[in-house]
């Protein structure tokens, strides 16, 4: 049921969507454990729906710990059979290797000194990028992001899903011209995570 503030279609879809459009999609992220998570999430989107994903988020949080980059970079064959088993997650065997290869880059990252949250906003200077026009399904920029990361040794992380794990963190604003949320986001200041 809408209530009258103008969104982008997807956000008026069905609740759980709606209620993610308007308080989480495009807001500027700037925890990097919460970038790698939603970065995760993304590469688990493929070839689905977002709405699928979002569904299931709590039983991901749950299967992968929290999302703690240092315990999942420790996972073995068994743990790998339990994610393959939880019915709370999609059970891809090629998915649930790419987070545990991607938490091992995401350490491997910090132990070399460098902040994952700073390396990702470099892609966009530090500040949020406002989309003008058409939105495409990836952009140079996020072919840019993709190789960067897997030169990191990041995979499941090409363009398409690179860009739109932009657009979820708020690297990139791409929320439509008359979407409410576009206008709060381009005035919001934003907060300093370090």
């Amino acid at each position: 049921m809408s209530d009258g503030r103008c969104r982008c279609a997807w956000g008026e879809t069905d609740d759980l969507l709606r209620g993610y459009h308007d308080r989480e999609w495009g807001v500027p992220e700037r925890d990097g454990r919460r970038l790698w998570e939603k970065l995760v999430l993304d590469g688990f989107q493929a070839g689905l729906s977002w709405r699928t994903i979002l569904a299931r988020r709590d039983g991901f949080r749950q299967a992968f710990e929290g999302f703690n980059p240092d315990v999942v970079a420790a996972y073995g064959p068994r743990e790998i059979e339990r994610l393959l088993a939880d019915p709370g997650i999609i059970r891809s065997r090629s998915k649930i290797g790419a987070t545990i290869g991607n938490a091992k880059a995401y350490v491997a990252m910090r132990e070399a000194g460098e902040d994952f949250a700073g390396f990702c906003w470099n892609f966009v200077g530090g500040d949020p990028m406002l989309w003008e026009g058409p939105v495409p399904p990836n952009s140079p920029l996020s072919e840019q992001a993709s190789k960067a990361l897997k030169k990191r040794g990041f995979t499941f992380v090409g363009p398409t899903i690179v860009f739109a794990w932009m657009e979820a963190t708020g690297m990139i604003n791409s929320h439509a011209p008359a979407c409410f949320r576009r206008t709060e986001l381009s005035r919001k200041p934003l907060p300093d995570k370090g």
